[in-house]
Order: structure tokens, then C-alpha cells, then sequence
């Protein structure tokens, strides 16, 4: 198949996406195609392993620290934007928090993934019949200009949660915090989730769990290639290899061809050459020490209020203000 301009209009992101990731050298596919909706149930299951200590300190954070950070934003309406709402778990914790408080809000949680908004809207409505939930599908930047406007000018309180900056390098992780910095006004807040660096062992446990789930959730990329694009991929003959690396704090998920292959992706009809042993880079998960967070502050301008932490300390949420 020779590709075209008008050819490449034709496909959808995620084709186009997947066959420029299998065609570079070294292979990648990108991590944010990882959640339809059976990559979604992977995901809840994988927050509830004992390995997977992310959620769990996250969790007691803001259990610990919903009502200090009320007391951040005041009496004054506000919207509570959440990039990656995932199925709001978490924020629920937050929501409960506002409401209690009786604090004026309206909720945008932003995701990719229409299936996990539907399913968090229908959640949230059945257990605050009163709450104002507007999901947003769609990128990041691309949702947030769809927001639609407040009947008057309203404070933002911006959540990226779950150490999702973490799945960008350094670089793209400053780029995107300057990029946002754009989308907001002089005091508002963001709050943002930033897995610290720790014990290796820990790190590593967490991406290469016992009961394999994680390896599941990687090998359902190439699965989500067969159901939507008519691969033919062979899931059985790709190992899931994660690694860490301290002096970067990068946690780096491959998935490894066994064999020598050749798939073949009938939406693109192209085959695609494998040798054994060649990898596919599928996620990175940086971690990050307190001087990396301060620089990328420093860079977007941005100006930290404070760091909450777990009793660990393995994860700290930190909040930024617009100054």
C-alpha cells in the first residue's frame, strides 16, 4: 500500500498513529491508545494489585488533604477540570469533599476514552443527583477548547492526577505544563500527581505484577491493532519487559518479539517485519525527585503552594498557582 496524503486522511488517529510507531526504528506504539474499553478494565484491576502502590498513596492523599485544599479555593464558583478523569475513583474523594462544604462547581472530567466518561457520568449522577458533570472527550488541549463558557468568569482548579506526567519525558512534561500554563488565568490551580523516586525494587514491582496484569493490559495494544484494524498480530509471542533506570528515574514497558515475525495490519495492508528479540517501546513512567518539580515549575511560570505527601512518601500531589 503506497501512502498518500489523501490516504492518510482517510485513517483514523489511531491507524495512523499505529502504523507510524511500527514503522519507525526503534518500534513504538503510543501508551495513550492503551485504554478502549477492555484496556480500561485492565487498568481498574491493575489499581487494585498489591504491587501497584500509585493509587493507593494517592488515594490516602486526598483523603488526608481534600479539605486543606478547599480551603485554597474559597467560597467563589469554580470549575474542577480533571485531565485523564479515568473513572474518577479518586476524585470522588474530592467531589464528596466539595460538596460536603456546599462549595459552587461545575466538574469537566477530560479522557480519551468515550466508554470510561459514560460510565463515570452515569456513576457520578446516581450519587450526586445536583452535581454539574460535563465530560469532555477528546486530548487534552483540544477538550479544554471545547469547554464550554461559565455564565460568568470562574476560577479553575486543574487536576493531573495519577503520575500521568510521569509518561512523558522531562522535556514533554515542561512543554506541557507551559503549554497549559496558556489555557489558564493569574490564580488559578493546577494539581498535579508526581510518583517520587524510591526503592527500585518497589518501582519495578509495580509495572511487572506477579498475577501478570500488566502484561495483559500491554499485550491488549496489540489486540486492539487486531479487533480495530485487522492485524493478525500473535500476542502469545511478545514478552513484556519493563526496566528502571535510577539515574533518570525512567520506568520503560517493552514488549519483546520472540520470534522472528511478520504481522500483517489489513486496515493499512501492510505487513510489518519483526525480528526475534525486537522490541516495541510501549510506555514510559518517569520518577521524579523534588529539584525536577521545582525546575519544571520555574520553567511554566508556574508557583508551588505545596506538596502533599503520603506517610512513604513514595508520591507527592503538588499544587501550583497561576501568579
Amino acid at each position: 500500500m503506497i501512502l498518500t496524503a489523501e490516504t492518510n486522511t482517510q485513517l483514523s488517529a489511531f491507524a495512523q498513529d499505529s502504523l507510524k510507531g511500527l514503522s519507525s526504528q526503534p518500534k513504538y506504539l503510543l501508551s495513550k491508545y492503551f485504554y478502549d474499553a477492555a484496556g480500561d478494565r485492565l487498568f481498574q484491576d491493575i489499581m487494585e494489585l498489591p504491587e501497584y502502590y500509585l493509587t493507593r498513596c494517592e488515594d490516602e492523599i486526598l483523603r488526608q488533604y481534600a479539605g486543606d485544599l478547599a480551603q485554597y479555593l474559597g467560597e467563589a464558583p469554580f470549575d474542577l477540570i480533571e485531565l485523564g478523569a479515568g473513572d474518577g475513583l479518586k476524585t470522588r474523594i474530592l467531589l464528596e469533599q466539595f460538596q460536603n462544604q456546599a462549595l459552587h462547581f461545575r466538574y469537566l472530567p477530560v479522557d480519551i476514552s468515550a466508554n470510561i466518561l459514560a460510565h463515570l457520568q452515569e456513576t457520578l449522577s446516581a450519587l450526586w443527583p445536583d452535581l454539574t458533570v460535563v465530560p469532555l472527550e477528546g486530548d487534552y488541549f483540544t477538550a479544554l477548547h471545547q469547554m464550554p463558557a461559565a455564565e460568568t468568569p470562574r476560577r479553575k482548579l486543574v487536576l493531573f492526577l495519577g503520575s500521568t506526567i510521569g509518561n512523558m519525558t522531562l522535556a514533554d512534561s515542561r512543554a506541557f505544563l507551559q503549554r497549559l500554563r496558556v489555557e489558564l488565568s493569574p490564580g488559578d490551580l493546577l494539581l498535579v500527581g508526581f510518583d517520587l523516586k524510591k526503592d527500585p525494587d518497589i518501582i519495578l514491582a509495580a509495572y511487572n505484577d506477579a498475577a501478570g496484569v500488566t502484561s495483559a493490559f500491554n499485550h491488549n495494544h496489540l489486540l486492539r491493532i487486531n479487533r480495530e484494524l485487522g492485524a493478525n498480530f500473535d500476542a502469545q509471542t511478545f514478552l513484556h519487559w519493563p526496566l528502571y533506570q535510577p539515574t533518570t528515574g525512567h520506568t520503560k514497558s517493552y514488549l519483546l518479539s520472540t520470534i522472528a515475525q511478520k504481522v500483517y495490519i489489513k486496515a493499512l495492508d501492510v505487513n510489518i517485519d519483526f525480528a526475534a528479540w525486537e522490541a516495541i517501546d510501549m510506555e514510559l513512567s518517569k520518577k521524579f525527585d523534588f529539584a525536577e518539580i521545582e525546575s519544571l515549575a520555574a520553567d511554566a511560570q508556574l508557583k508551588v503552594l505545596t506538596y502533599f505527601q503520603d506517610q512513604k512518601q513514595y508520591f507527592s500531589d503538588v499544587l501550583f498557582v497561576l501568579e
